[in-house]
């Protein structure tokens, strides 16, 4: 039974051309308006409105007086986004929050000098 298994196994492996994974596909659906979404945090307008969160939301639990723990979460929820678009910004302009940028590679052919004689 398990030289059957065994055979079968490698037979389906040496008759596979490529796997189906490799085929080149479209993009998933929901990639376009996430990357619309993503655009849209990293522009000026939200850059100063993050500064504005990042200042009003410190004052406020700074010099706030008594807040309950709803209210200060809350706080520290806007602030923490506004942080995170801030940083983005800050990153991108930088030169750091590009993400990873993979180079094709093109094979180049060398001629040899014995080939020429």
């Amino acid at each position: 039974m398990k030289k059957t298994l065994s055979t079968f196994i490698l037979t389906l492996l040496a008759l596979a051309t490529q796997a189906h994974a490799a085929q080149g596909g479209g993009g998933l659906p929901w990639e376009a308006p996430l990357t619309a979404l993503a655009n849209s945090f990293t522009g000026p307008v939200p850059y100063a409105i993050s500064l504005i969160g990042i200042v009003a939301t410190g004052g406020v639990v700074i010099f706030g007086g008594e807040l309950s723990y709803f209210v200060r979460g809350l706080l520290v929820l806007v602030m923490v986004i506004a942080m995170i678009i801030a940083a983005k910004n800050f990153l991108t302009g930088l030169g750091l929050g590009a993400g990873a940028e993979i180079a094709a590679i093109e094979e180049v052919y060398v001629p040899s000098a014995s080939a020429n004689s």
